[in-house]
C-alpha cells in the first residue's frame, strides 16, 4: 500500500515551515488534515502522487491526484482538494471542504442507461457512507461523453467517458480537524469503484448504501 504525498498551497513550502512567519502560517487543524492525509494507507492499485493545488480558491490548500492502475492500463483517474478558510465559508458551512474529479473510460452500453448519472452520484455519496463519515453540503456534476470513430480511426471501439466533479465539507472532529484520512480512503474506493474493482476488503461496501459495483472491463484504449 502506498502512502500519500503532496504539496501545500499557502505561501509556506511545507508543515515544517508553518510558524515561520505569523502571515504565512499553517493553522494547526490544517496541518494535523494533511498530515493525516500524508499518512493514509491504501489499495495497492491506487497510485497517489502530489500535484500543485490552487491557488485561490482558499487560503490553504493540498492537493493529491491518484489513478488506478491495471498493468499497463490507467482504469481510472482523479484529484483530490482539500481547501481550508479558518474564518470559515458560508457556501461550505465549515473551514473544510474536498474538491474532486473522477474520470474513467466505460464500455458504451454502461452509459445508456438514462439513470446512469444518478448511480454514479450515489457512487460517491455511496462510498463516503459506507466508511461511516459525516458530510454535508455536497454538490457535483456527472459528465459522459461518448466518442465514435470513423475513417482511419474506425477500427476503434466507440468510447464512453465519464467524470465525476463534486465537493462536500467534512465534518470537524476534536480540534476542529476533519478525518481527513478517511476521507481519502473513501474516495480511493470511489476512484476503484469507477474502475470496475470489487470493494475493498478493509471496507466492504454496505448494501443498503445503494452503491452499485461495475463489472470489470478492459483499460483505456490506445490511439
Amino acid at each position: 500500500m502506498a502512502a500519500a504525498q503532496g504539496h501545500f498551497s499557502d505561501h509556506s513550502n511545507s508543515a515544517d515551515d508553518a510558524d515561520s512567519t505569523e502571515g504565512n502560517a499553517v493553522p494547526r487543524a490544517f496541518r494535523l488534515a494533511v498530515d493525516a492525509l500524508r499518512a493514509a494507507r491504501l489499495r495497492p492499485e491506487v497510485e497517489v502522487d502530489p500535484t500543485r493545488p490552487p491557488q485561490r480558491l482558499a487560503p490553504h490548500a493540498y492537493a493529491l491526484e491518484a489513478a488506478v492502475v491495471d498493468g499497463d492500463d490507467d482504469l481510472a483517474d482523479g484529484r483530490l482538494v482539500l481547501l481550508h478558510d479558518p474564518a470559515g465559508h458560508e457556501a461550505w458551512q465549515g473551514t473544510f471542504r474536498l474538491v474532486t474529479l473522477v474520470r474513467a473510460e466505460l464500455e458504451p452500453e454502461m452509459a445508456a442507461d438514462p439513470l446512469f448519472p444518478e448511480v454514479c452520484w450515489s457512487w460517491l455519496t455511496g462510498a463516503l457512507e459506507a466508511r461511516g463519515l459525516s458530510y454535508g453540503e455536497a454538490s457535483g456534476t456527472v459528465t459522459r461523453a461518448s466518442s465514435h470513430y470513423f475513417g482511419g480511426l474506425s477500427d476503434r471501439r466507440p468510447a464512453t467517458q465519464i467524470e465525476i466533479r463534486a465537493s462536500w465539507t467534512p465534518r470537524e472532529g476534536l480540534e476542529g480537524v476533519p478525518d481527513s484520512a478517511a476521507h481519502l480512503v473513501a474516495w480511493c474506493d470511489l476512484l476503484c469503484q469507477v474502475a470496475g474493482l470489487p470493494p475493498s476488503p478493509a471496507g466492504p461496501v454496505d448494501a443498503a448504501t445503494g452503491v452499485v459495483s461495475l463489472p470489470q472491463r478492459r483499460g483505456p484504449q490506445q490511439p
